[in-house]
């Protein structure tokens, strides 16, 4: 049988290729932070980055 992979969306950027830990911190981190932050801090977190890395360099390039 074939497995089918659901998309995991926060404030419209697909999360689904992050860890599960990832998403679950990413879902609760959405609250506080526009679409634009979040889609720069996914984008960073798969090319290996930690959240927080990715977080403070989010912060620097497209702010809240």
């Amino acid at each position: 049988m074939k497995k089918v992979n659901k998309k995991v969306m926060v404030k419209g950027v697909d999360i689904s290729s992050l860890t599960k830990r990832q998403q679950d911190v990413m879902k609760k981190h959405s609250k506080h932070h526009t679409g634009k932050h979040m889609k720069s801090m996914t984008a960073m977190m798969k090319r290996g980055k930690t959240f927080t890395e990715s977080h403070k360099a989010a912060q620097k390039k497209v702010g809240r």
